[in-house]
Order: C-alpha cells, then structure tokens, then sequence
C-alpha cells in the first residue's frame, strides 16, 4: 500500500500543462503549428528534458511524418485552385467532351490509379488532390448530359462513386507493389503464422485479387449510368404524355 502511494506521488503531471496550451490556443485561434509546437517545448521542459533533446526530438517527429506534412501543405493549394474555379473549369471541360460519358470517365480513371498503385505510385492522385477538385465535378457534368437538374442526392452519390473509385484502385493496386507496406504487413503476419511467403509471392496473388476489383467496380459505375439514364429515359417518356 505505501509503495503504490510512493509510485503515485513520484509521477510528474506538470507535463500534462501542454495539453492546456493546444486547448488555449485553439481557442483563442493563433496558428496551429505554433501551438503544436509551443506545446510541444513547454511539456518536454516540464518533464525535464534539454533544449538540444526537444530539438532532437522534434527533428525526429519532422522525418517521421514528412509525408503528412506534404499532404497538409497541399490542402491550401487546392484551395485556392477551387476558389480561382477549377471545379466549374473542370464541369465545363467535361461538358464538352462529347464522347467522355461518366462510366469511360471513372472506369478510365479506375485503370490509371491502379497501374500507378501497382508501381508505387500512390501519391500522384488521391482524395484531396483529384477526386475533390477534379474528378466528382467531371462526374457530376457527365451526368447532367444524361439526366440535366440532378438533385442533392444524386449529386453525392456521384461523389461517393467517384471517392470509391479512388480507394479501390489505390487498395488493390499497391498490395501488387513489392517495396510497399502492404505488401510486407501481410508478409509479417504470416510470418508469425509460421508461413513463410516473398513478397514477390504476395504480389502475383494479389494480381487476380486486383483484376476482380477493377471489374467489380466497372460494372458498379456501369450500373450507375444505367439507372441515370433509365431515370432520364422515364422521364421523358412522362413529358412526353
């Protein structure tokens, strides 16, 4: 009983003090990066440690996490691309292209992110980098060409579509890349199985798993052509009685 009291009165809270700075400085709205990093200092000073290690420190953490930080400093960027009007460039641009209806676009689109996963290229597109700005606009300007005035609903759908577009060409398509994650995460977790499988191994079994998806999500998008133009179909149909 007085060892635990020991151990309890030995634990240092003052640290804790850098969570109340982040909470203040949200609060009261100044940069978040200099709140992270204010933070950051007062909690490592507090729990005893040199300037030279909280340097080390948050060195350490700036390469650990330089591909986040990539992906934070793009966000502003496409911001200002959509506030300049790439999303009503990109429905215009599509509105045009006569022969690009919305299954060739996303199956198109579907193609290229996953050969580009199978090479390890993950990063060209993405969520917030091309789906957002670019793709779902293009989508919902092919529709509009089947069914004009689609509602709010169908417009999410189309977002939806086009984000599930996305991941499934970068999920099943990077497992095909040797030197990714994915592919030695699974190497490891059968390893402790006692299986031993190369990645190279893994890589060509995932190639049918690969195929199956791209030919999944095709027909997904087929499908969803199909009902728009069955909506539009039937409503012509009505005007016309």
């Amino acid at each position: 009983m007085n060892h635990a009291l020991l151990v309890h009165s030995a634990v240092n809270y003052w640290p804790l003090l850098g969570v109340a700075v982040i909470a203040l400085g949200f609060v009261l709205r100044f940069n978040p990066v200099l709140v992270v990093v204010t933070a950051g200092l007062v909690s490592g000073l507090l729990a005893g440690l040199g300037i030279p290690e909280l340097l080390a420190l948050l060195g350490k953490s700036f390469l650990s996490s330089r591909m986040l930080l990539m992906f934070v400093l793009t966000l502003p960027a496409i911001g200002l691309l959509e506030r300049a009007g790439l999303r009503e460039h990109a429905q215009q641009w599509m509105s045009r292209l006569h022969g690009l209806t919305l299954a060739r676009l996303l199956i198109g689109y579907l193609l290229l992110r996953q050969l580009l996963a199978m090479v390890g290229l993950t990063g060209v597109a993405g969520a917030a980098q091309t789906v957002r700005p670019l793709l779902a606009p293009m989508c919902e300007a092919a529709a509009d060409k089947i069914r004009p005035g689609l509602g709010d609903a169908e417009r999410e759908r189309l977002r939806a579509t086009a984000a599930a577009t996305d991941n499934v060409g970068r999920f099943f398509g990077e497992d095909v890349f040797l030197a990714l994650g994915a592919v030695l995460l699974i190497q490891g977790f059968y390893a402790g199985q006692g299986i031993g499988l190369s990645p190279l191994s893994i890589a060509l079994w995932s190639l049918p798993t690969a195929v199956a998806a791209f030919v999944i999500q095709s027909l997904r998008v087929w499908r969803l052509q199909r009902r728009l133009q069955q909506a539009a179909d039937a409503a012509t149909r009505g005007e016309a009685h």
